[in-house]
C-alpha cells in the first residue's frame, strides 16, 4: 500500500520511480525530522542502490512540489518532514537537538491578533520556539 507521501506525490503528477517511493515511503514512515544524510542512511537499509545524490535531488523535487516541509531548526542542517494537514509549531531543545511538534489555541489566536491589529490578514506561519531544559531547583 503506497504511503501518504507517495499519494501526495501521485495527486502531484510526479512521475514515481521505485527509488523515489523508497524515499517517501522512508520519509512518510519518519517520526522525527530527518536530514538528508540520515534520511539516505534509513533509505539504504531499504535499497542500498539508492545514492546520496538520488537522495538530494529527490528532497528537493519534494520539497518544490510542496509535499514536504524544510526546516532550519538552528543545528546547520536542513531537516524534512512531510506536509501535514493539521499545522503544528516546533519546540527545538538546543542542548539535545530534539524537536518537539505541539499545538496551542492561545498562540494561534494571538497570531490572528496581532496581524489583524496591524491590518492584516494572517494567512500562514511558522513557529519555532529554541529553548534550553530548565535548572531544577535543590530538592526537587
Amino acid at each position: 500500500m503506497p504511503s501518504r507521501l507517495e499519494q501526495r506525490c501521485a495527486e502531484k503528477g510526479l512521475k514515481m520511480t521505485s527509488q523515489r517511493r523508497t524515499i517517501a515511503r522512508v520519509l512518510s514512515e519518519s517520526d522525527d525530522h530527518p536530514d538528508v544524510e540520515l534520511l539516505y542512511q534509513r533509505t539504504q537499509k531499504a535499497d542500498p542502490k539508492i545514492g546520496m545524490a538520488t537522495v538530494y535531488r529527490t528532497v528537493r523535487l519534494f520539497e518544490e512540489a510542496g509535499v514536504i516541509d524544510k526546516h532550519d531548526f538552528g543545528d546547520g542542517r536542513a531537516r524534512y518532514e512531510e506536509t501535514g494537514e493539521d499545522h503544528h509549531d516546533h519546540l527545538i531543545d538546543m542542548k539535545s537537538g530534539r524537536v518537539i511538534e505541539f499545538t496551542n489555541e492561545e498562540i494561534e489566536k494571538l497570531q490572528h491578533m496581532v496581524a489583524e491589529n496591524l491590518g492584516y490578514e494572517l494567512i500562514g506561519h511558522r513557529l519555532e520556539l529554541y529553548c534550553l531544559p530548565l535548572k531544577k531547583k535543590s530538592g526537587e
